[in-house]
């Protein structure tokens, strides 16, 4: 193991990711917003790794804001919601979590099948 790197015992967060997970999905379906079950995997990897960071104060990469130009401005303010629950989130993270929100927002499901 690289010494850079932590041995994270990822099921002392499961609680806490799942409790986000349900939270986010509870937004997103309140904004008419209903990811498929492959966007709510993806989704939910990303949480985990948020919670994650939000523990271990792991920074993440240099993100280019002006890659998310063409992200509404709806989906990262509803990023920005969820990020701020983790006060030691970088503010730039929100600009990742606004893609899944933003995909998501396209599907033409209707509330049933996106349950």
């Amino acid at each position: 193991m690289d010494s850079n790197t932590l041995d994270i015992n990822e099921e002392l967060f499961t609680e806490e990711v799942d409790s986000t997970f349900n939270k986010v999905i509870s937004i997103l379906r309140a904004e008419n917003i209903f990811p498929d079950s492959v966007q709510k995997q993806m989704l939910f990897s990303h949480l985990k790794a948020m919670v994650i960071r939000s523990h271990t104060h792991e920074s993440l990469p240099e993100v280019e804001i002006e890659m998310f130009d063409e992200i509404s401005q709806s989906s990262h303010k509803l990023a920005e919601d969820v990020v701020s629950l983790f006060p030691t989130l970088a503010y730039e993270e929100s600009y990742l979590l606004s893609v899944h929100f933003e995909v998501a927002k396209e599907n033409e499901l209707t509330e049933e099948l996106g349950a």
